[in-house]
Formats: structure tokens, C-alpha cells, sequence
């Protein structure tokens, strides 16, 4: 196939299409299986000890932070609504090799995503049944993920409205739980006090913010999947939008209760299981068995989804010349999916979960997603303020102010990262540089053009 550089009103090339199968609720249910409802847990003990107890407040702070970054999302793909996120749009406002930098770094997130899920299910079932090693349940899982992926993504969706759905139900029984519990006479702190209190610092709550605003990689997924989504310029922004707004409301409720019923979080038993002592102490075994059950359920459709979202940028970069295009824009002849993507995918996770601890793969995490957010936030202004010349109210609004605000909450968060966090990202990106030198020989041309226009697709013939 014969790369372009042709603007997106000329028609599209004759390469790799994706099967459109997608509606708002499908892309609402797959951003938020791969943002994980119970999310909120993995990283419990550690944000509530470094907010000083106001864990809702950090997820409150983020959630504001993440919405203007998501309107910045929607607006980038009602200009191009083509798989490849941040890349794309980076590419297509500052040019090639930015833009392949932007995925490059990105492409450390979702590949992590996965990878921290499936050690999370091995720690998590190895826990309830010590007879099974963790790799055992990590092996089995990598595989399940990685077959459903290959099949096809409308059966991955039906699959993401049973495991969220899981999720929901577990978070309607904690809270339940937690005002009976706080209703049976229990001491019943302020109840502003997981919110705020006097001993709060912006310093502990930027801190903990930074790292809940990966819990919002799910609307970013949600872009990735522009190409099988009907009517992506609508469909697409719409659940962006609902992506960030429920999750962030689910983070904020359940983090609220916990910090109700558990505001002694100098108490916990051990930090990284720190949700434990939580259900143990509201709902006995019981809430206990149903947490590690749901727990594993949402994790098991975040490696779905997580899985899916970096096969489908692998091809986008495949199909650009970026990657090899033989393997990475191969399309299945039956199941229409980029199944040599999603394959090394897989045994990237099945490597990276059997060799690195669970704190080292949650690390690497942080970096590229508040990179691509602060690419994508000036890429709006970018295109539409200078590349297109709006003008007026409503333009400088949307697309100069609103942005602006974005890209500085995450540069905020960015630099409350630490400094483990910034070396592996850092290192990350000079392999990425290395990379890029050699596509260009030197940087001496440019990388190829990605040309995802949406008039005239030509979908593969049917096997």
C-alpha cells in the first residue's frame, strides 16, 4: 500500500478498513471498562496516604482537570475522526515526527494498561486460591484476553455491558453498605472531611491527582476506536464527554464512602491492600469475597479493552508506514480486526506480567498519558484558532480558553509526578527518538503521511 500526504477531503486510499459496529453506548461501555469503575481501589492506599485522607478530593480535582482535557479530545475528533488519538491529531497540527513521538509515548501507556491488569488478576486469584501460582491465572488470562480480541470487537462489547455492569452493582452494595454501616453507630467523621479538612495541602492533593488522572485513560481509549463507530463525529465526542463524567462521578462516590467508613487510613493493615481492611470492616467475608470477585471481573474488561485500544494504534501506525505494515496493518480476513497487532500485544503483556513487580508496571503508567492530554489540548488551538482562522466568541471560548485551561492542569499534574516516573518515561522517549532517527535516516526526510479520510472508505472484501 501507497502512503499519502493528501488532506482528508480527497478520498480515501484503497488500504485496511475496520468494520463500523459501534454506537454511544457500545464506545460509553468500552471507555468505561477500559477506565476500570473500581479503579479507584488499585490505587487506594497510596493516593489516600499521599492527600493526607481526601482521596475524593484528589479524584474531584482530576475529574474537572480531565473534562476540559476531553472536550479537547471531542473537538479533535470531530475535525479527524480516524484511529491513531493523540497521535494522530499531534500528527496532523505539528507535524509528522511530533506526532510520532506523541504515539510513541502514548503507546507506554497502553501497553502497561494491560500488562498491570493481568498481575492484578494473578496477585488477586492467587490470593483466594494459593494452591494456583499468580502466573497460572496470568498465563490463562492473557490468552482468554487476547483469543476474544482476535474475534472481533462487537463480541469484546458484549462482553465490556456484563463486567461493567458487574462493577456497578459492587459499588451500589459498598455504598449500600457503608450508610448502613455509618447509620449503625459508627463515629461519623466531617462529613466534608474526605474532601477537604484543615490539615489539606495542594501539594499533597496536586500529588495525588497527578496519579488518578491515569484512571481516566478510558475517553482517550474511546477515540482510539473512530473507525468502527457509526457516525464517529458525533458518536465519538458524545462518549468522550459521558465517558468522563460517569466515571469521574463513580470515582468520586465510592472514594467519598471509603473515606467515611475508613478515616483512619494511618490504620491500614498494609497500603496496597489497603481496600481490604475497607470491606472487612463494613461487610465482613462477605463484601470482602464480592470486592475480589468484581475486582477481578473489571479487571479482566480493562485488559479487554486496554489490549484493543494499543492493537488498533499499532495498526494505525502500521498502515502509516511507521511500523512494519505487513504485520501491523494486517487485518484478519474473517474477523475483520487487526489480529497481529492485538497478538503482540499480548505477548508483550504476558512477558511484561510475569517478569516486572506490580508497583514498577503501575509506574510506568503516568508519563505518557499527561503528555498526549497536553498535546491534544493544544492541538485544538492549533487547528482551529491558526490552521482554520476562527474567530469570535464562541471560538476563543472552545478553542483557545477551554483548552488552555486543560493544558495547564495537566502540566500541573505533570509536574507532581515522581522522579522514578520521569526516568523510565524519559528513557522511554529516547528509544522512541532512536526509532524515529532511523525511519528518517537520520531525520533527514519526513515519516510517512497517515491518511485516514472518511469519504469513500473501501472496507476489505468480504473472506
Amino acid at each position: 500500500m501507497t502512503t499519502t500526504s493528501r488532506p482528508s477531503s480527497t478520498a480515501a486510499p484503497a488500504g485496511p478498513r475496520l468494520k463500523r459496529s459501534l454506537g454511544t453506548p457500545s464506545l460509553l461501555l468500552f471507555g468505561l471498562a477500559y477506565m476500570l469503575p473500581l479503579a479507584v481501589f488499585t490505587t487506594y492506599g497510596l493516593v489516600t496516604e499521599t492527600t493526607g485522607g481526601h482521596l475524593a478530593g484528589a479524584y474531584f480535582v482530576t475529574t474537572i482537570a480531565m473534562l476540559f482535557t476531553a472536550g479537547s479530545y471531542a473537538s479533535m475528533v470531530r475535525a479527524y475522526p480516524v484511529a491513531g488519538s493523540a497521535y494522530t491529531y499531534t500528527q496532523r497540527t505539528f507535524g509528522r515526527h511530533l506526532g510520532f513521538l506523541t504515539g510513541w509515548t502514548l503507546l507506554l501507556d497502553y501497553l502497561a494498561l494491560p500488562l498491570l491488569n493481568y498481575l492484578v488478576i494473578g496477585i488477586y486469584l492467587n490470593a483466594a486460591f494459593p494452591a494456583v501460582p499468580a502466573w497460572v491465572w496470568v498465563v490463562g488470562s492473557v490468552v482468554v484476553v487476547t483469543l476474544l480480541n482476535v474475534i472481533g470487537i462487537t463480541l469484546v462489547s458484549s462482553a465490556n455491558l456484563a463486567l461493567v455492569g458487574v462493577q456497578i452493582v459492587f459499588i451500589v452494595v459498598f455504598v449500600a453498605t457503608g450508610i448502613a454501616y455509618l447509620s449503625g453507630g459508627a463515629t461519623v467523621p466531617n462529613l466534608l472531611d474526605p474532601f477537604f479538612s484543615g490539615n489539606t495541602t495542594l501539594g499533597g492533593i496536586a500529588a495525588g491527582a497527578a496519579i488518578l488522572a491515569l484512571a481516566f485513560l478510558g475517553f482517550d481509549a474511546v477515540s482510539t476506536l473512530s473507525e468502527e463507530a457509526k457516525d464517529a463525529r458525533k458518536s465519538i465526542p458524545r462518549a468522550i464527554i459521558l465517558c468522563t463524567l460517569v466515571g469521574g462521578l463513580l470515582f468520586i462516590v465510592t472514594a467519598y464512602v471509603a473515606g467515611l467508613v475508613f478515616p483512619d487510613f494511618t490504620n491500614f493493615t498494609d497500603t496496597d491492600s489497603a481496600p481490604l481492611d475497607v470491606m472487612t470492616r463494613i461487610g465482613g467475608g462477605a463484601l470482602f469475597t464480592f470486592f475480589t470477585a468484581a475486582y477481578i471481573a473489571g479487571s479482566f474488561a480493562s485488559a479487554m479493552t486496554s489490549q484493543a485500544s494499543v492493537a488498533r494504534i499499532l495498526f494505525a501506525m502500521g498502515r502509516d508506514g511507521q511500523l512494519p505494515r505487513r504485520v501491523f496493518a494486517a487485518i484478519h480476513p474473517r474477523f475483520k480486526t487487526p489480529w497481529l497487532s492485538v497478538l503482540i500485544v499480548g505477548v508483550v503483556g504476558l512477558i511484561g506480567a510475569l517478569l516486572l513487580p506490580l508497583d514498577v508496571a503501575a509506574s510506568v503508567i503516568s508519563f505518557g498519558a499527561l503528555v498526549a492530554f497536553s498535546f491534544v489540548n493544544l492541538a485544538v488551538i492549533k487547528h482551529y484558532l491558526i490552521d482554520q482562522h476562527e474567530r469570535g466568541t464562541r471560538a476563543v471560548l472552545a478553542h483557545l480558553v477551554a483548552p488552555l485551561i486543560g493544558f495547564a492542569l495537566t502540566v500541573w499534574l505533570w509536574t507532581s509526578l515522581s522522579l522514578t516516573t520521569f526516568i523510565a518515561g524519559g528513557i522511554w522517549v529516547l528509544i522512541g527518538v532512536v526509532l524515529l532517527a532511523i525511519l528518517t535516516s537520520g531525520f533527514r526526510r519526513k515519516p510517512p503521511a497517515m491518511d485516514f479520510s472518511e469519504e469513500d472508505p473501501a472496507p476489505l472484501p468480504e473472506a
